[in-house]
């Protein structure tokens, strides 16, 4: 889906007089926030990349979601419905862009900086929804091979071409998918051997 909203516009443009947002950079690996604590924010993925994870009680790595620039998120967004705490972790570098609606009166009237961005959070927001349906019906696939194809499908669509970098580790790539990790290794093997795509290293090409 097509955001009408320009992020990089509007940065490039911000006022200096919002008292209530902030800019925050974050390490590869460090956590960006937390939605078991019910604070009231969003948070705009500037640069880099994030995943939304959460551990089973065996100690599995589930991956949620998968943020990249541009992408929303935040407590404010997320309905708390389970006991496991919910974790944003940086997987490179990022730079995020913190709303707290809690403090918005605190804000001056004026503030173009914080009208402009409420003005198109419907825009973010639908993106966003857009993004968390095509997951569930990625998921819906029972068989590993069509959760594999179709993600490579989705993810040659948006590169425009058929070749394209995963864009995390086969490890992440499991847990994205929700599968086992060798399960997943085995039905690669068969889709190179039977020359439905071509791999090197992270480089897919649907053949």
């Amino acid at each position: 889906m097509k955001r009408n909203f320009d992020v990089d516009k509007f940065v490039n443009k911000l006022s200096t007089n919002c008292k209530i947002c902030e800019f925050k950079e974050f390490q590869e690996d460090e956590v960006i926030t937390t939605f078991l604590m019910r604070r009231n924010q969003f948070c705009i993925l500037l640069e880099g990349e994030a995943q939304l994870i959460t551990y089973d009680k065996d100690g599995n790595k589930k991956i949620l979601y998968y943020y990249k620039k541009n992408d929303i998120f935040g407590e404010a967004l997320f309905k708390i419905y389970m006991d496991r705490e919910l974790f944003v972790l940086a997987k490179k570098t990022c730079k995020i862009l913190i709303f707290p609606y809690d403090t918005a009166e605190n804000c001056t009237e004026d503030c173009l900086y914080h009208i402009d961005l409420l003005r198109n959070l419907p825009d973010l927001i639908l993106h966003s929804i857009a993004e968390q349906n095509f997951r569930m019906i990625l998921l819906t696939h029972k068989s590993v091979r069509d959760k594999l194809l179709s993600y490579f499908n989705v993810l040659s669509v948006e590169n425009g071409k058929k070749t394209f970098e995963l864009p995390f580790s086969l490890t992440d790539l499991a847990d994205y998918l929700m599968i086992e990790r060798t399960a997943m290794m085995r039905e690669l093997k068969r889709l190179k051997d039977e020359k439905i795509i071509k791999k090197v290293n992270n480089q897919i090409t649907l053949l």
